[in-house]
């Protein structure tokens, strides 16, 4: 199985370089970002955690991302595929995207992934990597999980990525937003929201996670 040394090594290394410093209002830290930005996490991205993800996976024609942060994911999938949508919370992170992709097959949207404008059974796949623990509740991360399954196509896929918990990533999101999710309830979560065919798997470091939404739709509702 995959090991991820690599990938906790680069948070290891950057606490000891500095401190983890406070946000100033549920951004990243400055340290957490410095890490999402590095090229180091970029390497990462694309040599072990998007392989990881994807193995065995279409993703088909038409993909939305949520939560790419400063893009390093969004970096590697577009090239994957023919149109990427991206929707990002944050406005400056959403700004500095739409700008660094314009004229790109990527669309990006500053809004609320959990709850979106988007169109009902558009998207062949649905990515999340490594950002469900910044959403501020397990609530939150099931309403994305609804969100995501309402705007996939019957029969599209939603692949997926956490870090497991640890005392090393909880220091290393002093002052922003921590919100572990546990790999032994997420089959029943997923499955909540709608989706069918889940799968969970772990390694020492991360989760990940395959969902397919069903052919015969019997759609979760939203608060």
């Amino acid at each position: 199985m995959l090991n991820f040394r690599k990938s906790d090594g680069v948070g290891a290394s950057l606490l000891r370089r500095r401190g983890a410093e406070p946000s100033d209002g549920g951004l990243m830290n400055e340290t957490h970002m410095q890490m999402c930005s590095s090229v180091e996490w970029a390497e990462t991205v694309e040599r072990w955690i998007i392989p990881w993800v994807l193995e065995s996976v279409e993703l088909g024609d038409d993909v939305i991302e949520v939560g790419p942060g400063p893009g390093l994911t969004t970096d590697v999938l577009h090239a994957k595929v023919r149109s990427l949508t991206v929707v990002e919370i944050h406005n400056d992170l959403a700004a500095a995207l739409a700008q660094r992709f314009a004229g790109t097959n990527v669309d990006v949207i500053h809004g609320d992934a959990t709850r979106t404008s988007l169109q009902d059974d558009r998207f062949s796949a649905a990515v999340c990597l490594t950002m469900l623990h910044h959403l501020p509740s397990a609530e939150q991360q099931d309403a994305l999980f609804v969100e995501l399954c309402r705007v996939l196509q019957p029969g599209g896929v939603l692949v997926g990525q956490d870090s497991i918990a640890s005392e090393e990533l909880r220091a290393l999101h002093v002052g922003d937003t921590y919100i572990p999710v546990d790999p032994a309830h997420l089959q029943e979560r997923l499955e909540a929201a709608g989706f069918v065919n889940v799968a969970v798997d772990t390694n020492e470091y991360a989760v990940r996670f395959q969902a397919t939404k069903p052919s015969v739709v019997r759609r979760a509702t939203r608060e």
